[in-house]
């Protein structure tokens, strides 16, 4: 009888590691599989403040010849974000050949800040800026889905010329650092033709469908209810396009490959980060804003922990979450987020104790004054980066439309520009070393407290964090 269990158990070890193997197979294959293109590395920069990306977008802006692109959830109207619509129409006027076009959220674009009922929306804005010059550009409202809280334009990037400039910060006062108050973002900027292309023509192939994709310029009620029609098939469309890169294969190179995805199936950029933390071998650094990981990266991440691999999560504080509300300032229902969000944070620390004892789990929590924190992305090995928008929670997991970019560094050209990212992000980062350091729900305001009863009361605490 022992005999016959240990027999059935060396079956099921032998079954599971042929299955892992098949995995790691399918992994490497996918990865492989991903178009790339040769970059050098001097015409490489990773920019580590917000003031720099102003800074560098407006010389961008002006120095362009041929096309910029502009593709960002939205462009806001406030003092920066009229600083970079009055500079594209400079630009413009300057040069009538120039090819201007802006892509934001179509519904973002038509509805006031969140709290702020009635008043100018960032398309009366976008008007009233239009009537002022004679040399139009387009800017147009892209609607993802039928209604907002399903599913945002969350493509990213700027292209002007042949530069490629990334990062998943939009362009308003705080991303742009224009009032004192910044919000931290990842800036990455490839001055590479075929990539500039590869990208410019991704988003034409999607965002160029005229009978979805509105004019943010055209009257309110013709943009209102035009876009229904035609909407379903332009999804369909969405979800499975990608960036039409010509696949380059040089040995030691330095690459970047375009990633686009959308909703759970056949997700390009989904499938990319499971696979670089089913590959990881050494360590895996991930930035999100939000800490709330789908399941299914949960278990990703637990996977490459009990494979001894070091993970490093920098997070930001509650107080340095877009929506946190100072005490003594009025609450509304959406400062209940940053809490919940660190609810979420204070599981997954307690639950993962032991790998933070044993040195294999670093949890970093960014603070910095009253700035706010909104860096994304993930390494592997100091060789994998992935460049993204995606918030590694399970909006960007299923609903939003999202892309970023993956470089491979096999020798180590740019860790030097990347060291030196982390190390000033990890200049304003304090390490959780026990659950216990993070705050209970007992802790926090009495508005809080009773707003997450709530929640968790009439049993709808699992749909907001799907939605969230």
């Amino acid at each position: 009888m022992h005999l016959a269990a240990s027999s059935q158990t060396q079956l099921a070890l032998s079954r599971e590691l042929k299955r892992l193997m098949l995995q790691n197979l399918l992994n490497k294959r996918r990865l492989a599989a991903l178009p790339r293109t040769v970059i050098d590395a001097p015409a490489v920069q990773v920019l580590c403040h917000a003031t720099e990306y102003k800074e560098r977008l407006l010389t961008l802006i002006a120095g362009a010849r041929q096309r910029i692109i502009i593709t960002a959830l939205y462009l806001q109207a406030d003092e920066a974000g009229e600083q970079v619509l009055r500079a594209l129409y400079r630009a413009k006027q300057k040069n009538p050949a120039l090819q201007v076009t802006v892509y934001v959220d179509f519904h973002r674009a038509r509805r006031g800040l969140i709290g702020q009922e009635g008043g100018r929306t960032n398309a009366d804005f976008y008007r009233a800026i239009a009537a002022e010059y004679r040399e139009p550009i387009l800017i147009q409202g892209v609607p993802v889905k039928k209604r907002e809280l399903f599913g945002v334009l969350h493509l990213k990037g700027f292209v002007f010329d042949d530069t490629l400039f990334y990062s998943g910060a939009s362009l308003n006062n705080i991303y742009l650092a224009e009032q004192q108050r910044y919000r931290a973002d990842r800036y990455l900027q490839i001055d590479n033709k075929a990539l500039a292309d590869a990208f410019a023509a991704g988003h034409q192939q999607v965002l160029g469908d005229t009978e979805v994709v509105q004019s943010l310029l055209a009257d309110e009620a013709q943009i209102a209810q035009a876009y229904k029609t035609n909407h379903r098939s332009w999804l369909r469309q969405a979800r499975l396009s990608r960036y039409p890169l010509q696949h380059q294969s040089q040995s030691g190179a330095l690459t970047a490959s375009l990633l686009m995805g959308m909703g759970r199936l056949n997700n390009q950029l989904n499938q990319s980060i499971l696979a670089l933390l089913a590959l990881a071998e050494r360590d895996v650094l991930i930035y999100t804003p939000y800490f709330n990981p789908p399941p299914i990266l949960a278990k990703a991440l637990r996977k490459c922990l009990k494979r001894g691999i070091k993970v490093t999560i920098v997070v930001g504080d509650k107080t340095a979450n877009d929506f946190y509300i100072p005490p003594g300032q009025k609450f509304s229902r959406i400062g209940g987020l940053p809490y919940l969000y660190e609810t979420i944070l204070r599981k997954f620390v307690k639950s993962n104790q032991s790998f933070i004892d044993a040195g294999l789990l670093d949890i970093r929590l960014w603070r910095h004054a009253d700035n706010s924190y909104h860096l994304k992305g993930l390494s592997v090995d100091s060789r994998r980066h992935l460049f993204t928008g995606h918030n590694l929670n399970p909006r960007a997991f299923a609903l939003d439309f999202e892309n970023g970019i993956l470089v491979d560094d096999e020798l180590g050209q740019l860790q030097a520009q990347l060291q030196l990212e982390q190390m000033q992000i990890f200049a304003n980062t304090a390490r959780v070393e026990h659950f216990t350091q993070i705050e209970m729900v007992r802790d926090y305001p009495e508005q809080v407290r009773k707003l997450l009863g709530k929640i968790k009361g009439v049993g709808v605490d699992l749909v907001v964090k799907r939605l969230i």
